[in-house]
């Protein structure tokens, strides 16, 4: 199978075809779960189209904790069928799907009462381990483990001595969401799915009650196209009741959204070999290995505001540091913060005014003919969740449709990995990368290194890494435009890469020097490179505006202070 390449020309191409025919499925929402959708479908052999309003990811797929997880706090509420579940996924993307892109990552939990904790937190995570062997994809990942306070100490030098009486260690696995869900999308278009993000659904095409199709409008060019389906399937996530809003039907449920902050740290701020998971009062706080950094979150507060752009504030980041610094020896401050994001959760709502526990569950609906809606479920599953929306998809079409088979689907990437990693040092000597790179190349592009090598083929100069964001290549750069539809700077360095996150200067330093990269790709002129570039540094500057900010109101405010797209 060839893998697509899903660069400027095949975009246009992309909307042209879908707009000439009659697709089986149509998805709307390019978050993992519209990703997923968009993969079942066309693997099950249905012509099948993607649209995506913003990038691919760039609403709660990208701001996530960036965990593959069972859900341990989910067993201390009885939810064992959500458990069990989301264990056998984490086996198959560790395993099978995406080794290239799902790792393994361990954690710490310290313990702060002798006697009962050990005993009930032991417990279950005794149990978590025993599910994940009974799901019969455990993958090897090692079990779980009691330490004295001495050893975790050892493990976790960090920790303030008084603040733990001991502790338990298992592992759960980790992931870039983003780039999961670029790589999605780029498996479904391999298999013949045609993919356009930047595409905004304005209308929903109806013939009678019936849902037939969707009117767009083409966000690079301001075209306006009308594609046909026999069955569109919205999979919008926290914008679930906004989309059933243009149908003028009410929902057979509504999507809540529940609003999580991360910080991230230098990795050498916090002196561990483990991760760390912490009771809070209200829910749970992790503490997650990043390759040089580390990921502190999360919050779980309600949020009713701008959904596109979800503020952190003053408040939250507060949050956050007084709970970590309550174990830690030496306490984080605000100068030791290099990155902030905040996320949505898409919730079910119903159970109860808490949104820490509304359901994770996922449900799937059939409001109006020839329209699916899939929503809320976990990162974890929405391989689970696709298959299901594509089964109520497949109710509604006249013939016989294959079954689900994206348990066997390998992501782009994954075939030949191991081997790849295995020769490692022989890819370091042969292209004079040194062997670090040529492991991250391998942990982000698994086999589709050989593209980016080609490029440094072609180009010597795109060997360098970025002066000022040195984890990545300049390669990297020019292949998130060439090969992942990376349609403007903001897309490469909040998405394709972890660059606004992971520098101090949230990428200002490597904006004009990327934009440089993929104006050659993209045909930008002069113009067009200082408009993106003059767009991210006011997105920058507004979201560290927002970060002050003491409240939710004011810190959206603030955020909205920055123009939502770049102008053409």
């Amino acid at each position: 199978m060839k893998t697509a390449t899903l660069g400027p020309g095949q975009r246009a191409e992309a909307l042209a075809r879908m707009a000439e025919r009659e697709l089986d499925i149509l998805v709307v929402g390019g978050g993992v779960v519209g990703a997923g959708t968009a993969l079942d479908a066309v693997t099950r052999g249905l012509s099948t189209g993607i649209v995506e309003a913003r990038d691919w990811a760039s609403g709660t797929s990208s701001r996530s904790s960036k965990l593959i997880h069972g859900g341990l706090r989910y067993l201390e509420m009885l939810d064992f069928a959500l458990v069990r579940e989301a264990l056998k996924e984490r086996g198959l993307l560790l395993g099978r799907l995406a080794p290239h892109l799902v790792k393994p990552v361990p954690f710490l939990y310290p313990l702060q009462h002798r006697g009962w904790e050990r005993l009930y937190a032991g417990t279950g995570v005794a149990l978590y381990d025993v599910m994940s062997l009974s799901s019969g994809h455990s993958r090897g990942l090692p079990h779980h483990r009691h330490l004295t306070r001495r050893h975790a100490l050892r493990v976790a030098p960090c920790l303030k001595k008084d603040a733990l009486v001991g502790a338990l260690q298992y592992y759960d696995a980790q992931m870039d969401d983003a780039r999961y869900v670029a790589t999605l999308v780029r498996t479904a278009a391999s298999y013949g799915a045609l993919a356009a993000n930047r595409t905004r659904v304005t209308e929903f095409l109806r013939e009678g009650e019936r849902v037939v199709g969707v009117k767009v409008i083409d966000l690079e060019d301001n075209g306006t196209y009308e594609i046909r389906a026999q069955q569109v399937v919205n999979a919008t996530g926290v914008w679930t009741d906004d989309t059933q809003g243009m149908i003028a039907e009410r929902g057979q449920f509504h999507v809540t959204a529940s609003k999580g902050i991360h910080l991230v740290v230098p990795k050498d701020r916090i002196h561990s070999s483990t991760g760390l998971i912490l009771r809070t009062e209200k829910s749970v706080l992790f503490v997650i290995p990043w390759g040089r950094h580390w990921i502190v979150g999360t919050t779980d507060t309600a949020w009713d505001l701008d959904k596109a752009h979800p503020a952190a504030s003053s408040a939250d980041i507060d949050y956050l540091l007084e709970h970590v610094n309550s174990v830690l020896a030496v306490p984080l401050t605000r100068d030791d913060v290099e990155g902030v994001y905040a996320g949505l959760r898409p919730l079910l709502a119903g159970e109860s005014d808490a949104t820490s526990q509304l359901s994770r569950e996922h449900t799937v609906a059939h409001p109006v003919p020839g329209l699916v809606v899939v929503a809320g479920g976990k990162y974890t599953t929405y391989r689970v969740m696709a298959k299901d929306a594509v089964d109520a998809a497949v109710h509604g079409l006249d013939r016989r449709v294959a079954g689900c088979c994206t348990e066997e689907i390998q992501l782009t990437g994954a075939e030949g990995y191991h081997a790849l990693w295995n020769a490692r040092a022989r890819i370091a000597a042969r292209t004079g990368l040194h062997h670090t790179r040529v492991e991250h190349l391998l942990n982000r592009y698994g086999s589709m290194i050989e593209e980016i090598l080609e490029l440094i083929d072609s180009d010597p100069s795109l060997a360098e890494p970025l002066p000022a964001a040195d984890d990545y290549l300049r390669a990297e750069i020019v292949y998130a435009a060439s090969h992942e539809q990376a349609r403007h700077l903001e897309d490469v360095l909040t998405r394709r890469t972890r660059i606004s996150i992971e520098t101090f200067d949230r990428g200002t330093r490597s904006a004009r020097e990327c934009a440089e990269l993929m104006a050659g790709v993209l045909g930008w002129d002069e113009q067009q490179i200082e408009r993106e570039v003059e767009h991210y540094e006011k997105r920058v500057e507004a979201e560290r505006e927002s970060q002050v900010q003491p409240d939710d109101q004011t810190a959206d405010a603030a955020r909205l202070g920055a123009p939502d797209t770049v102008p053409l």
